[in-house]
């Protein structure tokens, strides 16, 4: 293949599952009169991501074997002074392998559908969603300028949205979907801000443009303050990138969208949506290099998500949350990477998470509708007898989650960690503290999850709800789980297969490699990747390495001590938890924050609100100035009216006085 792309090819990537959203959305609908039927819906939606899917791979292939890039504006949308605002591609070692993972996995979740919306009414609409929703994706992390990447953005979270709310009769669902669009809209505040300062100064949109002026805004300081523009710059990006990626404190509507149906789960918060934000900054790298002050607060704040989420992880009992809150603190993870100036190692780990992540929550839904759509961990148990691949495709994406060496999760955390301990900011001892404590955490809770769904007695007979049955399905009496259809077992096997060797396989190319040569740069100060490459000497050697450092035994203790808390000795956590009440009062609670948000931010913007509606608007606005004026005119008039009466002698009485006052007044001034 040439050194180009071609572009029919590269259009045919997103517009695919747009054509077929589009067809299931509209013809599969009641709003358009329901002309195609489910089977021809989800076959429509799963052949256009599937060859998304193949054509996405093609590219891949060609930029990393033969170098090949593409970088062009397809159309322009309009020119406002020297402004460009334009549709175009830019396809490096970055995007396509972004294009690859988004597809893969939006194409294993369009299969698993299949099975696990089987009974729903809107199961049309839902691939219509899943197809638009992989399309915004995708017209995201191809675009090649920030308008383009702006629209990617919105797109998501307006199809997240609608996914998270899917089931509207719910009100949780609806508040869910409500409280992910509010915290995300905060998130865009910062980034369409970061946006306007690029275009104020740079006066451009376009990727390569703006990178090649980083060095003269980088000199600049932010107007009327002495802090550097760039630093403005990249913490308004980033805040973009918190509310997209649930960083702490725009974490709080991640755990919440649980209330989407479970493929939502896989494919927004574990492969695609939530690492939009991790792509942007690592796309972004020219200018984030430029500001350590910008590089440190990306690495405290991701420090803070992957410690403090981890721990809400270990007192969760339903199994989405368990693993929607291992989500978050994965995340915590990727921007530590970024902190770090390893935008490399936060990519790679954006990748081997999603294959496992989504393995884990495909598997927690098919647990679901093994047991009846129970969500609770404690009413499950000795579910490996009836569930087999369900088991054993849990425990691959468990044992690669906690960074068993071999297992993908294990290269890309481990270079983390390794990156974290070379870097030089003042963050990073906090850092390298949080990551580590995470790597225990995440074992124990991860483990305490298998163990209860999968090991011990069976308790599925003692759930105070199973007899009123929970969600969809009314039994009677508690039946035994079974292994869910085929449709929902092969996405399991499929996505199986990447969690245990993706990481071998892709480590060096990506790391150590040209990969993404033109699509990362590093300032010469920020070689933490120089020094990891002379200590690697291939992943097998890493993997043997492995056996003797800390985050190994970090994580065998984790799940040792799972096994002996919930396995040996059930009744140590009731004991832990009776022992440490308020702190367990504090993570049942998720640190307060719900509660501030609600209470503070919520109730203070209402009461701001209020104010200026009864003060300024009834009382300043209706009361003085509109009301005020016409009082004053009839007050005036009404008493110039009492004078005109129309008498000759009160004019005359007037006159008298007139000239009396007029006498008094020149004889008082001599």
């Amino acid at each position: 293949m040439s050194q180009t792309l071609s572009l029919s090819t590269l259009l045919a990537v997103p517009m695919a599952p747009l054509v077929g959203a589009l067809a299931a959305g509209i013809l599969g609908t009641k709003f358009g009169g329901n002309w195609i039927g489910r089977r021809m819906s989800h076959s429509l939606t799963i052949f256009s991501v599937f060859l998304s899917f193949v054509l996405s791979a093609m590219t891949l292939k060609s930029v990393a074997l033969d170098g090949a890039r593409f970088n062009e504006t397809l159309y322009t949308w309009m020119v406002v002074g020297g402004l460009k605002m334009e549709i175009g591609f830019l396809v490096d070692g970055l995007t396509a392998m972004m294009m690859c993972v988004v597809t893969f996995v939006s194409l294993m979740v369009h299969i698993y559908t299949v099975g696990y919306m089987e009974e729903d009414d809107g199961y049309n609409r839902f691939f219509a969603y899943i197809s638009l929703f992989t399309f915004s994706m995708l017209m995201l992390v191809m675009s090649n300028n920030m308008l383009q990447l702006f629209f990617g953005w919105e797109a998501v979270g307006l199809v997240s949205y609608l996914l998270i709310g899917f089931w509207f009769n719910k009100p949780s669902a609806i508040f869910a979907n409500m409280k992910a669009f509010l915290v995300n809209r905060v998130g865009d505040f910062g980034f369409i801000l970061g946006i306007g300062l690029i275009v104020a100064f740079a006066g451009t949109l376009n990727y390569t443009e703006a990178f090649a002026k980083a060095a003269d805004l980088a000199k600049l300081s932010f107007p009327g303050t002495d802090w550097m523009l760039i630093t403005v710059i990249c913490i308004c990006l980033f805040i973009g990138a918190m509310g997209k990626s649930a960083q702490f404190p725009l974490h709080v509507w991640l755990p919440d969208s649980m209330e989407g149906p479970t493929p939502i789960s896989a494919l927004i918060h574990a492969a695609t949506m939530v690492t939009a934000g991790i792509f942007m900054v690592a796309r972004m790298s020219p200018l984030f290099e430029l500001s350590e002050t910008a590089l440190n607060f990306v690495l405290v704040i991701g420090a803070i998500t992957a410690l403090f989420m981890g721990f809400l992880g270990i007192i969760q009992n339903d199994i989405k949350r368990v693993v929607a809150y291992s989500t978050l603190s994965q995340l915590g993870y990727m921007t530590v990477a970024l902190g770090a100036s390893a935008y490399s190692v936060a990519v790679f780990h954006l990748m081997t998470h999603a294959f496992f992540k989504a393995l884990l929550f495909l598997a927690a839904g098919s647990v679901i509708m093994g047991v009846h759509h129970n969500q609770d961990i404690r009413w499950m148990g000795g579910l490996r007898k009836y569930m087999p691949i369900t088991w054993i495709t849990s425990l691959l994406g468990s044992l690669a989650l906690i960074g068993t060496p071999l297992f993908a999760g294990f290269y890309s955390k481990d270079s983390i960690i390794e990156a974290v301990h070379e870097s030089h900011l003042p963050g990073a001892g906090f850092a390298l503290f949080a990551v580590l404590a995470g790597v225990f955490i995440t074992a124990f809770y991860s483990f305490r999850m298998y163990f209860l769904v999968f090991h011990g007695k069976e308790r599925f007979d003692q759930n105070p709800d199973a007899h009123h049955g929970h969600g969809h399905g009314h039994h009677s009496e508690p039946q035994h789980p079974h292994e869910s259809p085929w449709v929902v077992t092969v996405p399991l096997v499929l996505l199986a297969i990447p969690s245990v060797v993706i990481g071998f396989m892709t480590i060096e190319p990506m790391l150590y490699g040209a990969f993404f040569k033109d699509s990362i740069f590093f300032a010469e100060k920020h070689e933490a990747l120089k020094e990891m490459a002379k200590a690697f000497h291939g992943p097998v050697q890493m993997a043997w390495h492995a056996l003797t450092t800390l985050p190994f035994w970090l994580a065998l203790a984790g799940v040792a001590t799972s096994y002996y808390m919930y396995m040996v000795n059930p009744a140590l956590p009731t004991a832990i938890k009776k022992a440490f009440m308020p702190i367990y009062t504090l993570l049942e609670n998720k640190y307060y924050l719900d509660w501030f948000n609600e209470n503070v931010l919520a109730r203070g913007a209402r009461a701001l609100g209020t104010g200026l509606w009864k003060g300024g608007d009834e009382y300043v606005i209706d009361g003085t100035l509109v009301n005020g004026s016409w009082k004053l005119v009839d007050w005036v008039s009404g008493t110039v009216r009492r004078v005109q009466t129309g008498y000759l002698y009160h004019y005359a009485l007037g006159m008298i006085l007139g000239v009396f006052v007029l006498m008094t007044y020149f004889v008082w001034l001599k």
